[in-house]
């Protein structure tokens, strides 16, 4: 196929990246092929919530999904990527009824049909602002099976779930103490709350017996609380049994102040003898823990604050009053009536609602759980069995392992309007309760609950449901379930990860995934993690806007560490560009050079010069770390691989030293080494179309090739017979050779425009007939006037000398040289050898090093003992020469 598309002089990633997607998608190119005979490999993408633009974070999960698929895709396998939006219940909520609280107007004005349809409106306006930046990111999904987690085929699965678990006994219907989040009127599962440090204090209160009574002269006892508010729902105070102080007022009553409720003094071993007084206040309606207390003593459970968290009619006169103002309040009038004995300010971590900010509730509430106990010890029994879920890095195993050993009942009821609402029904006349995937037969005589579920039962059932669960015979669920590798925040292995496996298990039998890759934060260049409130937020799409999609996916994917949180720095991000600058002026290059190449043929090896064979070995090598990475999701060490070689290896040596074979005049080496060049242009834009899709692109569409796009281009694979140890230590003497010859004559001042002698003295008869056959080399990068390479030269002793590996690089310079100033730079030598000769020395008398390492590694570290040993004793030889010169 001729060249397609002609390269600009200069790189501009928006010229670039224009209507390249587009093109994709027309030739549906990333569609799942369902070729039955290659391997499938899925993703399912962790579905953003439909509550905004992506974020950075966003930018840098999808990116290193896309790498996998692309690199999957390539590798022939049967790829599917499949994308989704959630609909995340509360977050959503919330965000349309703050922005119709700005008209004046809430969601009961609107009632829950209007509402939901503005939610809808909301929905689609971001859904279409998502599908733009996933377009910009290049991101290679396959639209065709795009899921939303309230479309109806979703929400039959998800109505399948809730009435099996219920059928199962696994889903119930109690009233219990739960988190209320008061803003979004809603229950919320323990996940949903951050604890966050609060100025708060302690509220000592003399609590009068009822009868009169005095204790160690006093005729109250003192209890301490940091919420007054809810005294009014205070039906007992509790010691432990194994308190002596309090034996003998066990069944005695005091005086609830403000309320004048009589309440009994009791026994638990809820309560710490250590702590406080030793005395606490039972409050069922309030406080978990009081709770479960207040059920072993058949205690009243009284409610004493609204769902806005304002005080209800249990508050007495403070009944309306905000929980704060009538905290306020209270304490007010207790001092008044003289009994509060003193208040301590105090900082304690307080709940907060995770997505509306306030302070959170325990309220006793009738709401909907699930039944974790069975559900969790069959996710860690599967652990220990060949399905387990195999975590990257592995210690968050560990992580899951122990949140599911202390997992509570799963409340998965929110008092919302936006979400599933639960296939639960009551008679309207008898409260008879129904629950089925449909609506019972005459709808008019019963009222479905008013209650949603929360956001992750849904998301909890998405790698399968996506799928086309429950059809398990044929399908997308036959053919890519379970999923080949979830990638995600490791914030997420309670919220959705452990939910998943679960899930799966128990519906399917299977494990969700193969793998879970888990990264961190990304933050700011500071550390700080990126908020609104300290204004450090980045766009990933102005940075693309300013440096194109491929530098910002390189600079996300390169500082990437399994587990790890990153920095992001625009400074990175400029490297990067200069990164696929550098790739786009390489190419240009080459293409440019190609003359009348149809296509780059595999390189036949055994007729090419130092420089072919060096460039191809080297090829292998990054291929081979390359893989390698990428299996173990080291992208990170998989981008400095691929840096290493086509900024250092391709782009600074094989490309110069290819120019003095193209512009010589033999017509045979030119085509071979055009060749070369092009075969191994072909094969860097194949390993960096993962995740430089766009300029990998473009530059490959450039070059005479025979394919219609890398998206679906066959992934480089190592060739054994590039190999070539030989080539590759040859090759790095040589490179060892100019780069001496340039620091030469950068220490000297002698710049490349003043020829100089150049004598290089060698023992090693290999080494000099290397050198000797690559001459030509040695005078482009040295620019000698006189080249003398043998194994018995005289150096002057007013001359430079630098000691390489098996060989002496020394240039006369009488007129430049102070010999003093060269005994200090070999002094230096001398003192940099012997102290690598002692770090490997030190490294391989450690015994732990030696038998732990492996053998490739060790044997490395001997031979850089022995090259230094060998380069010291030169530079002590050359060094006392010019001592004796200078004397």
């Amino acid at each position: 196929m001729s060249k397609e598309i002609e390269m600009s002089t200069k790189f501009n990633p928006n010229e670039v990246e224009a209507g390249m997607y587009q093109k994709w998608l027309d030739a549906d190119a990333f569609k799942a092929s369902g070729d039955q005979k290659a391997k499938p490999y899925s993703i399912v993408l962790p579905p953003p919530n439909v509550t905004g633009k992506l974020h950075l974070g966003h930018a840098w999960n999808t990116t290193l999904q896309d790498m996998l698929i692309r690199q999957k895709r390539m590798e022939g396998y049967d790829t599917l990527w499949l994308p989704g939006m959630d609909h995340a219940g509360i977050a959503t909520q919330a965000k349309v009824e703050a922005m119709l609280q700005k008209k004046g107007i809430s969601r009961y004005d609107l009632g829950r049909e209007k509402f939901i349809d503005q939610v809808w409106e909301w929905k689609d306006e971001f859904a279409d602002t998502i599908h733009q930046q996933w377009a910009k990111l290049g991101l290679s999904l396959d639209y065709s099976r795009e899921t939303f987690t309230l479309d109806k085929n979703v929400s039959k699965a998800v109505r399948k779930v809730f009435v099996d678990l219920y059928n199962q006994g696994l889903i119930y219907r109690a009233k219990y103490i739960i988190n209320w989040d008061p803003q979004a009127r809603t229950a919320l599962s323990d996940i949903e709350v951050e604890h966050k440090d609060d100025q708060g204090a302690f509220y000592h209160v003399k609590y009068p017996f009822a009868d009169g009574t005095t204790f160690n002269g006093k005729d109250y006892i003192e209890i301490a609380t940091t919420r007054p508010e809810t005294m009014f729902g205070d039906v007992a105070i509790a010691v432990n049994p194994n308190d002596d102080r309090y034996k003998d007022l066990v069944g005695k009553e005091v005086v609830v102040p403000l309320v004048n409720r009589k309440v009994p003094i009791i026994t638990d071993h809820y309560v710490d003898i250590e702590f406080g007084t030793g005395m606490v206040k039972i409050t069922p309606a309030h406080d978990p823990n009081d709770f479960k207390v207040g059920k072993r003593h058949d205690l009243a459970e009284i409610n004493t604050i609204n769902e806005d968290a304002s005080m209800n009619e249990n508050a007495g006169k403070y009944e309306g009053l905000d929980r704060f103002d009538a905290r306020k309040a209270m304490v007010k009038d207790i001092e008044d009536q003289g009994l509060m004995l003193r208040v301590d300010p105090i900082v304690h971590a307080v709940g907060h609602s995770e997505r509306t900010g306030v302070q959170v509730e325990s309220r006793l509430s009738t709401q909907w759980f699930v039944k974790m106990k069975p559900l969790a010890e069959k996710a860690m029994e599967n652990q220990d069995t060949d399905d387990a879920v195999n975590f990257v890095p592995k210690r968050y195993e560990h992580t899951f392992n122990q949140w599911m050993e202390e997992i509570h009942d799963w409340c998965i009821s929110r008092q919302l309007w936006w979400g599933h609402q639960i296939p639960a029904w009551y008679n309207k006349e008898t409260g008879e309760m129904y629950v089925g995937e449909d609506a019972p037969k005459d709808p008019e005589n019963w009222e479905q609950d008013q209650d949603v579920l929360d956001t992750w039962f849904s998301s909890g059932l998405w790698p399968f449901t996506t799928m086309g669960w429950p059809n398990t015979e044929e399908g997308d669920f036959a053919r890519y379930f379970p999923t080949s590798t979830l990638v995600t925040g490791d914030d997420l292995v309670f919220f959705w990860i452990s939910r998943m496996i679960f899930q799966s298990l128990h519906f399917t039998g299977r494990r969700p995934f193969k793998d879970v890759l888990l990264h961190g934060l990304i933050r700011d260049e500071q550390g700080r993690k990126m908020s609104k409130s300290l204004g450090n937020g980045i766009d990933p799409m102005d940075v693309i806007d300013k440096y194109g999609a491929d530098a910002l996916r390189w600079s996300l994917s390169t500082g990437t560490t399994p587990g790890q949180d990153e920095r992001f720095s625009y400074d990175k991000v400029d490297s990067a560009w200069k990164f696929v600058n550098k790739i786009w002026n390489a190419s240009r290059y080459v293409i440019m050079n190609l003359g009348d190449i149809s296509a780059p043929e595999k390189p036949n090896v055994a007729d090419l010069n130092l420089s072919d064979k060096w460039i191809l070995s080297r090829l292998n090598k990054t291929i081979e770390r390359v893989k390698d990475n990428y299996d173990k999701y080291n992208f990170g060490e998989a981008n400095r691989a691929m840096y290493d070689f086509i900024w250092n290896d391709f782009c600074d040596w094989y490309i110069e030293m290819s120019k003095e074979i193209l512009t010589g005049d033999n017509e045979e080496a030119k085509q071979k080494t055009r060749n070369v060049l092009a075969y191994v242009l072909d094969q860097i834009l194949r390993l960096l179309h993962p995740v430089m899709p766009f300029v990998t692109e473009k530059i490959w569409l450039s070059m005479p090739h025979n394919g219609d796009s890398l998206v679906t281009a066959a992934y480089p694979e190592v060739q054994p017979e590039f190999t070539n140890a030989d080539a590759e230590s040859n090759m790095s003497h040589l490179i060892e050779v100019i780069k001496a010859v340039r620091n030469i004559r950068a220490e000297a001042n002698a710049p490349l425009g003043n020829p100089v002698d150049i004598l290089i003295k060698t023992k090693d008869n290999g080494l000099k007939a290397v050198l000797e056959n690559n001459r030509e080399y040695i005078d482009r990068f040295g620019h000698p006037d006189k080249l003398e390479i043998g194994t018995d030269i005289d150096v002057p002793d007013l001359a430079m000398t630098s000691v390489i590996t098996d060989a002496e690089i020394s240039i006369p310079l009488a007129e430049l040289i102070d010999l003093n100033d060269e005994i200090a730079r070999l002094e230096k030598e001398v003192k940099r050898f012997e102290s690598e000769v002692e770090r490997a020395k030190r490294k391989l008398s450690n015994k732990k090093f030696v038998d732990n390492a492996p053998e490739k590694i060790v044997a490395e570290e001997k031979t850089k003992q022995q090259d230094n040993e060998n380069k010291l004793k030169s530079a002590e030889q050359r060094l006392a020469e010019v001592k004796k010169a200078a004397n």
